[in-house]
């Protein structure tokens, strides 16, 4: 168990620190009505996305061993904390403050995950039927239809939907990693599962990415929580047999509710470029004002060059408006 938790939480800043950087390499790229090539193209010149995905990957194979030796329930809630280490780095590299309730959400995580792995009991099963391994590519497969036919519209409930849909893609590779037959290359090759792995891993990036672009991090995270936690966690209970310590149930239970109860308290946390006052991605520049002299008006607009020869300042020199005097 040390060993699964050791990686997960490695992991956990793995995806802490991608997070942040997809989010700015996504902004980067012109926005998309639709699913083309031309999105993908963009995203791979972005450094930030790729470098954002590098670590979403390290993080991955780190949390392979964690799922494999730990519970769904307790995996998803550690990888999904990855907010909390987004808002320490960020207060400590960047120079964002953190506020009273970001200090509460980090807070009520930590006690949420305390309680999560005292409460963790046994790992349930490694296998599952072969209904089980179709149904997971049949969600993936379901998924992609789905972040097509959203991909058309835009506003912060399409974003809501795309973020759900990017959980779901999310959550299916841990449930596949979890079943994978890995017992020789010719069953890894015709496990639906496998396919399921990668089409769910591809997707879920995929919607992510459109997300970010319609909506904000902090609508998007919110909603990818929902789906990529809760519902491995249920699954893993219900039809791999995850279980609680005997008697900790309660314990168990708590600190999942609370562990995610702070990473949605949290989520705002992904605007970072707000928090630090950095403008906004293409699809919503705004021009930053010019300062304004020390006791100046600011309802007053300064001369940006010398009046030109023949022009006569009116009563109201200082402002743009002047007068051309007639020869």
């Amino acid at each position: 168990m040390l060993l699964g938790l050791t990686t997960a939480l490695v992991a956990t800043v793995c995806f802490g620190f991608g997070s942040v950087f997809q989010a700015g390499g996504a902004r980067e790229a012109p926005p998309a009505d639709r699913v083309r090539v031309g999105l993908l193209a963009a995203l791979l010149r972005s450094w930030r996305f790729l470098l954002g995905t590098g670590l979403d990957i390290a993080g991955f194979a780190l949390s392979i061993v964690a799922l494999r030796t730990l519970p769904l329930f307790l995996v998803q809630a550690v990888t999904n904390a990855s907010l909390a280490v987004t808002a320490l780095a960020a207060a400590r590299l960047l120079g964002a403050r953190l506020h009273r309730a970001d200090l509460l959400g980090i807070a009520a995580v930590v006690v949420g995950l305390t309680l999560l792995a005292l409460g963790s009991g046994r790992v349930g099963r490694d296998h599952a039927s072969a209904a089980f391994h179709w149904a997971l590519l049949a969600t993936t497969v379901l998924m992609l239809l789905l972040t097509f036919a959203l991909a058309r519209r835009s506003g912060n409930a399409a974003a809501v939907g795309l973020g759900l849909l990017a959980g779901v893609g999310f959550g299916v590779t841990s449930l596949a990693v979890r079943v994978l037959d890995v017992s020789g290359p010719l069953d890894l090759f015709t496990d639906p599962a496998a396919y399921g792995l990668a089409l769910g891993g591809l997707g879920g990036y995929l919607a992510y990415a459109l997300a970010l672009q319609r909506g904000t991090v902090t609508a998007v995270t919110a909603a990818g929580t929902v789906s990529e936690t809760f519902g491995p966690a249920l699954v893993g209970v219900l039809a791999l047999g995850d279980t609680a310590r005997p008697g900790y149930a309660w314990c168990a239970l708590t600190g999942f509710v609370v562990a995610v109860g702070g990473t949605f308290v949290l989520s705002r946390f992904g605007e970072v470029e707000s928090e630090l006052g950095l403008p906004p991605g293409p699809a919503g520049t705004v021009p930053t004002p010019a300062p304004t002299a020390p006791g100046a008006d600011p309802g007053r607009v300064a001369r940006t060059a010398p009046p030109c020869k023949g022009d006569l300042p009116d009563e109201t020199d200082g402002e743009v408006r002047t007068e051309r005097q007639v020869p």
